[in-house]
């Protein structure tokens, strides 16, 4: 939970990364913003959006800094409040002294995330929107900020307003059926009702696809490199990271514990993993090496299997394998196909990571799986949101169930209530004080 704030109080804080630049700005929002920044920043008060140059200056009247000061008034500002910003010099002790002026002047330092908050609270934008901006600003990749930008612009909002209205319509049949439940009529069997029903049932799979890509722009894939010692599960990490991240040599067992690199692929954050090779060990420290491995697998999107070409998938790979955990999806994969191959290799992919030959194809299938391979724009989704999707499609599949078994139409109604109550949370209609506190307690303290 976070601490409770007066809504009358005015914050303060400091906008831009720390360190230096060449620009540095205080933000406040609130009752006072205005006349806070025009005691540090004294002279006739700017008209709104209009930047005024300034002197800015402390309680005492020395000089501070110099630079720009902009008012926005409520509700037209990012907050929906009152919003004054000092644009200076980018320096961390310029901006520490006008933070403490601003608090001297009656501001308090805001909480991470508050001004955002305060934007949601304020109907500036909904929960999903709010924690799009936390998104555009961690985005590691292009797409990923586009990603973020359409969330924030609200088309997963949109997309769950629209479930919304669907589910609102089955209500409305449901209780029209109920008022005329005396009647000789079986409403709930209309063949258009039942259609409905089928095609919001399509629309959830389809939106709950799209949430996952953007999960997946957002957290990035996490690709397990697994696969017996000596089968190259360092140098494909290295060549798909481009630079050596991880030691390469014949000895087998080079690798004992996970190594992690996140690159770009082509707009895709992916995560990848080299693990230790999987075999059994009477040295301690590789076990543990082979324990973690197997632990990683288990937490990844994808495993890639490797396996020697030239030997071909063995006995022992096919052991290692079904001890894989099968919820994961896995591809094998045979490297070193550049030199004599088994005749029977029964892989997904044959690739060289020494000679680059087949790395592109994986690259676009590392993206396919992700969904990104298909040209359609999607949004940035959180696994939250992916939860309560999950969540009201399975109330909606409940309310199905419901009435081709011919029960009550009273519990297909509270089905459909439920899974309206999951699509709220996910734009905050329905929304507990320790989920707001967990969202923007994450945010960096000037946003």
């Amino acid at each position: 939970m976070r601490p409770s704030r007066s809504a009358g109080s005015t914050i303060a804080a400091i906008a831009t990364a720390p360190g230096r630049g060449g620009v540095g700005i205080l933000r406040l929002s609130g009752p006072q913003a205005h006349a806070i920044a025009l005691q540090l920043a004294p002279g006739a008060q700017p008209a709104p959006r209009q930047a005024a140059y300034r002197r800015f200056s402390d309680r005492d009247g020395q000089a501070i800094d110099d630079g720009l000061l902009l008012l926005f008034t409520a509700p037209q500002s990012y907050t929906g409040e009152d919003v004054a910003e000092l644009q200076g010099h980018g320096s961390p002790q310029i901006l520490k002294l006008l933070l403490q002026a601003a608090q001297t002047a009656g501001a308090v330092a805001a909480r991470p995330g508050e001004f955002t908050e305060r934007a949601y609270l304020n109907g500036r934008m909904d929960l999903a929107q709010a924690e799009a901006v936390a998104d555009l600003i961690d985005a590691a990749t292009g797409e990923a900020a586009r990603a973020a930008r359409r969330a924030l612009d609200g088309e997963l909002s949109r997309e769950v307003e629209l479930l919304q209205q669907q589910l609102t319509d089955l209500r409305v049949f449901i209780e029209g059926a109920l008022d005329f439940s005396d009647e000789d009529v079986d409403w709930l069997s209309d063949t258009q009702f039942r259609e409905r029903m089928g095609r919001l049932n399509a629309h959830f799979g389809q939106i709950s696809k799209q949430a996952e890509r953007g999960r997946l722009l957002r957290d990035g894939l996490t690709v397990a490199i697994a696969g017996q010692p000596n089968v190259g599960k360092s140098t494909l990490l290295n060549v798909l990271a481009r630079h050596d991240a991880a030691i390469v040599t014949d000895i087998a067992g080079t690798t004992r514990d996970l190594l992690r690199e996140c690159i770009d692929l082509d707009g895709l954050p992916v995560n990848l993993i080299d693990t230790a090779g999987l075999r059994e060990t009477d040295d301690p420290v590789e076990a543990e090496g082979v324990r973690r491995a197997r632990a990683a697998a288990a937490q990844a999107d994808l495993i890639l299997y490797l396996f020697d070409a030239r030997v071909g998938l063995s006995a022992a790979d096919q052991d290692l394998l079904r001890e894989l955990p099968g919820e994961v999806p896995c591809w094998r994969v045979a490297n070193k196909c550049d030199l004599q191959m088994s005749e029977s290799t029964d892989a997904d992919l044959q690739i060289s990571a020494h000679a680059g030959h087949g790395l592109q194809q994986l690259r676009q299938r590392l993206r396919d799986f992700a969904g990104l391979g298909q040209g359609t724009a999607t949004f940035s989704a959180r696994q939250r949101h992916i939860d309560a999707l999950k969540t009201a499609a399975a109330q909606l599949q409940a309310a199905h169930d419901c009435l081709l078994a011919g029960a009550t139409p009273e519990l297909a109604a509270e089905d459909l209530r439920a899974a309206q109550a999951a699509l709220g949370e996910i734009t905050g209609q329905v929304s507990a004080d320790e989920l707001l506190g967990e969202i923007f307690s994450r945010f960096c303290i000037g946003k």
